[in-house]
């Protein structure tokens, strides 16, 4: 209690000390009544300090105009129309226009029923106001100085409405005291300036009475106290801020049902049965008497020697009669229970194994391999590869009456103990039509290189067609041809023999080997699988210049002599089919060039079929593959080129031929060797 002292002497010294500059606080206070006077709205009030006292006499008059603006606009409603319905509460602002104008209609009725306008009535004190100012008033429809008439407290402590006129009119906003002075209604006191009053805030000054578990609002002129937690339930929250039970039964929200009476209780209720059930019966969930079995519910309602028997409402005891069980028999007089010696009976109750009487009953001695059952009372066999899994045998265990049996997994055979399993060597019957390898519990065939294992048997062998196979066509660099177990290569019949390795075809030089037919005035020139004898003449006014020139004899008198080449060369080339088109195949051009050489080339014989191109280069021209040329075929070209040199043109010529073979035979492919 100390502490909260201490802090509220903190805070109201610290409110006063900041009040202590009276015209910063009226200016801040006259800031907040303009803005509401030209706005309307309390929301967008911007401070003018950061002094907390600043900030709050900006925002409470602001508030002030606006409720007192509003109270006006509701008053004025109440004297012109004569009802509120054209103001609408939705809003804060319009719920304290709607106020004043319903407490001014009260007022206004108060006057026309001749009632005093001081009532007793409790609407609250700003409604008292309104409603004695509007009653006084009358016929004058000034309500702002109807309420600004004074407030006189009456003898019995409430507040009053002076009938006579206020000496002190204009002066003080709440009371008048003598001529000269101002006071302030109760929750309210008197600001700095003498004549104003503010509202006090008993939440922050800790001057409520509000109890534990409440909180404490501040109202205008007062405040009230909410609980801070609900009643719980079976209770309601009274006007008082107390919990008040909720009498179910009397509001009707209980569940009882038409056989049963509502009784309430604190926070709850119970449902008492309207009927009362006699002796010997116990009322349901529904309200209905049932019969107790008290045969069942009490124990040994009856004597010894005497058995119950329920009834309705009761129950009766009746003698127990002489009733032997099983195992017994009455004896010849029938007074009591002697044995039966079932082992002795007709019925073998062993079925073959050693029976035992026992009082009452009896037992079986079963044979090794069974078991005694004591509620059928037979031996059963007992399955041993169930009761031992995994120990009696090594591979299958198969139960058998009274004992049990060991077999094995295919690939295996019994073993002298009779319970373990040995291997058996499958190749020692010759499954395999090659070569068997025994495995543990099996066999694998094997076969030879060359052969394949069948699919289907798994143990015969067939030969592979190496020439078959998808890369068969690579084994041979010619041709292929299958043999058990194995393959042979072959070459064409004509240039070509077989290599070392048994696959590749290699060309035979028959210009080195001798095997040409060429005369002896022919030279022998070597191509992919063949050759061919060559010769040539030089032309008339030429002569040979070795082995493959020819040059151009002195001009005489001969008009065509200076158009003929200088010099006519022959080649001989050869390569094969499908040679990419573009690809350079001869070169031609001058010895040595010189600045200002212009070289023209072109070919001017043997290209029918439009498979060579040529063109020319820095240095002299080229000779090309036009198109592709797909099968075998000899060409016969000439190829010409002009050199124009100081104003003089010179012509070389040049005869090629070109041999064009079969595709060079590829390097063959040898799968066995991955």
């Amino acid at each position: 209690m100390a502490l909260r002292v201490a802090l509220l002497c903190s805070l109201l010294g610290l409110l006063l000390g900041q009040g202590e500059k009276h015209t910063a606080v009226d200016d801040c206070c006259k800031n907040g009544q303009k803005h509401a006077n030209d706005n309307n709205d309390c929301a967008s009030l911007r401070l003018i300090s950061s002094s907390v006292t600043c900030r709050i006499a900006q925002e409470q008059c602001c508030v002030s105009v606006l409720e007192d603006n509003m109270c006006s606009t509701g008053i004025n409603a109440a004297k012109e129309h004569g009802n509120c319905d054209s103001l609408l509460a939705s809003t804060c602002e319009t719920k304290t226009a709607k106020m004043c104008c319903d407490c001014c209609l009260l007022g206004k009725e108060a006057q026309d029923l001749n009632i005093p306008c001081d009532h007793n009535l409790s609407v609250g004190y700003q409604c008292s106001l309104v409603s004695r100012a509007c009653c006084v008033d009358g016929a004058s429809d000034n309500q702002t100085a109807a309420l600004g008439q004074s407030e006189l407290p009456n003898q019995d402590g409430r507040a009053g409405v002076a009938v006579g006129v206020d000496p002190c009119k204009g002066k003080c906003d709440h009371v008048c005291v003598g001529n000269d002075s101002c006071a302030c209604m109760k929750g309210y006191k008197l600001k700095p300036d003498g004549r104003s009053c503010e509202d006090i805030n008993e939440c922050l000054l800790g001057s409520s009475n509000c109890r534990g578990g409440e909180r404490c609002i501040n109202t205008e002129g007062s405040f009230r106290c909410m609980r801070e937690v609900s009643c719980g339930t079976g209770y309601e929250l009274t006007e008082n801020n107390d919990c008040k039970d909720i009498d179910e039964c009397e509001t009707g929200i209980h569940n009882c049902g038409e056989q049963f009476t509502c009784q309430n209780t604190q926070g709850s209720f119970r449902c008492a049965p309207k009927n009362t059930c006699g002796s010997g019966f116990i009322q349901d969930a529904l309200g209905s008497c049932i019969d107790i079995n008290e045969c069942v519910s009490q124990s040994n309602p009856c004597h010894r020697g005497q058995i119950c028997v329920n009834t309705v409402g009761s129950y009766a005891c009746q003698r127990n009669s002489v009733n032997c069980g099983r195992g017994y028999h009455l004896n010849e007089e029938g007074t009591r229970c002697v044995d039966i010696d079932e082992c002795k009976g007709a019925e073998q109750v062993c079925s073959g194994h050693s029976c035992i009487n026992l009082l009452g009953s009896y037992r079986c001695e079963c044979e090794t391999g069974y078991n005694f059952n004591s509620i059928n009372r037979l031996c059963e066999d007992i399955n041993e590869c169930r009761h031992y899994p995994g120990r009696l045998c090594g591979h299958k265990c198969d139960n058998t009456p009274g004992s049990y049996e060991c077999s094995c997994t295919t690939g295996f055979q019994l073993a002298r103990d009779g319970r373990n399993c040995d291997d058996v060597n499958e190749c020692e019957s010759n499954p395999c039509s090659q070569e068997c390898a025994n495995v543990y519990g099996s066999y694998q065939c094997y076969c030879r290189r060359g052969y394949q294992l069948n699919d289907i048997d798994a143990m015969t062998c067939e030969d592979i067609d190496e020439c078959a196979l998808p890369t068969g066509g690579h084994i041979c660099s010619y041709r292929c041809h299958n043999t058990p177990g194995s393959f042979h290569c072959s070459c064409p019949a004509n240039g070509y023999t077989l290599a070392v390795n048994g696959r590749s075809c290699q060309d035979v030089d028959e210009c080195v080997t001798g095997r040409h037919t060429c005369a002896e005035n022919e030279s022998c020139f070597n191509i992919l699988g063949g050759y061919r004898c060559l010769s040539f003449d030089c032309p008339k006014n030429y002569r040979r210049v070795g082995q493959t020139r020819c040059e151009r004899l002195l001009c005489n008198d001969s008009v065509d002599c200076p158009i003929l080449p200088l010099r006519i060369t022959y080649y001989y080339l050869t390569f094969p089919t499908n040679v990419p088109a573009f690809t350079n195949i001869f070169r031609m051009g001058a010895s040595h060039t010189m600045p200002g050489d212009d070289v023209q080339v072109a070919v001017t014989a043997g290209n029918q079929g439009g498979f060579f191109k040529a063109e020319r280069t820095p240095t002299g021209g080229v000779m090309s593959v036009a198109r592709l040329i797909d099968k075998p075929q000899d060409f016969q070209l000439d190829l010409e080129l002009r050199l124009r040199r100081y104003g003089t043109v010179s012509i070389y010529l040049a005869k090629i031929l070109v041999f064009v073979t079969q595709e060079e035979l590829k390097v063959p492919y040898n799968p066995l060797q991955e």
